[in-house]
Order: C-alpha cells, then sequence, then structure tokens
C-alpha cells in the first residue's frame, strides 16, 4: 500500500505556492497517484462561503481575532467533509495552505494572538500535515506578484508590505522549528521549483 500523505503548501502572497501545489498534485497524478487537490479558506461548500468573507472586502472588516474563529470554522468544515474523507480512501491530500497560515496571519503579524490560533487548533481540527512545502520569496517581490493579478481577493495584500514581511519572517522561524517543513527557493522560475518540489515529496514518500 503506498504511504497516505497530507500535504500543505505555505508563503506569502505571490510566493507561488497555488501554481506549485497544482502541479505537484499533476506529477503524482502522473505517477498513479490518487490526489485531491484542495485550498484554504475553502474546500468544502460551507469553506468557500466563509472564504469570501475574509478575503474580500476592507482590510479593517474584521478584527484579528474575528478572522481566527472564522478560519477556524472554515478549517473544520474543510476537515470533516474533504480532508479526512480523502486520507481515509487513502488519497494523497494537497493543500494550499492549512492551519500554520492562520498562526502567522493571524498568531502573529497582527498581534501576540500565537496561543489563541494554537488552542484553538488543539480544540477543533488535532491535525497537523504529515509534510509542509515552504514556498520562500523576497516580500517585495511577493506583494508586487501578487497585487498584479485579477480578481477580488486583495484584502490581505491591501495590509502592505510590513505585513508580507513579518509573515515571511514567520514563515521561516516556524520552518526551523517543525521538522515537516522543506522550504524551496520561490524566486527561480517555475520548473525549476516545481523540480525541486517534487524531489522533496518523493524523497518523503521514499521514507515514509
Amino acid at each position: 500500500m503506498a504511504p497516505r500523505l497530507f500535504l500543505s503548501f505555505e508563503g506569502i502572497d505571490g510566493s507561488g505556492k497555488s501554481t506549485q501545489a497544482k502541479l505537484l498534485a499533476d506529477n503524482l497524478r502522473a505517477m498513479g497517484r490518487r490526489v485531491v487537490h484542495t485550498r484554504e479558506p475553502g474546500g468544502s461548500p460551507g469553506a468557500e462561503d466563509i472564504r469570501r468573507l475574509v478575503l474580500e472586502g476592507a482590510t479593517d472588516r474584521w478584527s484579528t481575532e474575528t478572522e481566527i474563529l472564522l478560519f477556524t470554522a472554515a478549517r473544520r468544515d474543510h476537515m470533516e467533509k474533504t480532508i479526512r474523507p480523502a486520507l481515509a480512501r487513502g488519497d494523497v491530500v494537497i493543500c494550499d495552505r492549512f492551519a500554520d497560515s492562520t498562526r502567522i496571519y493571524q498568531g502573529a503579524t497582527r498581534g501576540d494572538l500565537r496561543p489563541m490560533v494554537d488552542q484553538l487548533h488543539a480544540l477543533m481540527i488535532g491535525q497537523e500535515p504529515d509534510l509542509t512545502i515552504l514556498i520562500d520569496i523576497d516580500a517585495a517581490e511577493g506583494l508586487a506578484r501578487a497585487i498584479s493579478r485579477p480578481g477580488k481577493e486583495l484584502r490581505f495584500e491591501g495590509m502592505g508590505l510590513t505585513l508580507q514581511q513579518t509573515a515571511r519572517d514567520g514563515f521561516l522561524a516556524l520552518a526551523q522549528a517543525e521538522e515537516r517543513f522543506r522550504v524551496i527557493n520561490g524566486a527561480r522560475g517555475v520548473e525549476v521549483v516545481q523540480a525541486d518540489v517534487l524531489a522533496a515529496v518523493v524523497s518523503y514518500l521514499d521514507t515514509a
């Protein structure tokens, strides 16, 4: 039996993590694995409804504490409806953002609320990814990429460069503290990054 894998992608806005998550899903399917490619906030009908609440609108639409509750509610529904059923079937789950994004964007960049995030996670979610790929990029470059994209989901990008730099520093610190992380330089060409991501995942699967 192929080893189970719950994998998350993390990184600041504009890092290219969503592109790499999709490419990895395609690569693993080509290798014969069943893959569920999902995202946060979102990934289930209820969580997608919450996504529109937290990613659109004015930057001051919600307090940070309210955001933590909304993201946790979305994640709980996502786990119940999508992630746990897929893992029970033996599928690979690739998730574009998971709890680490809440730890950074709500728990660290706008106040010292990490304990609240971790307490809610332990109470309502109780699961971490087996492997987390952090696509790392310079904060200014990531922000420039992010704000050039079409669409309405720009609420966090609208909070500016300082937030993105703090988020990058937070992700790198988290990666140093957690063995499940693999840090990939996202400032290179898409194909080069893709090759490094696939190598990291295959290496993990070979030893799982």
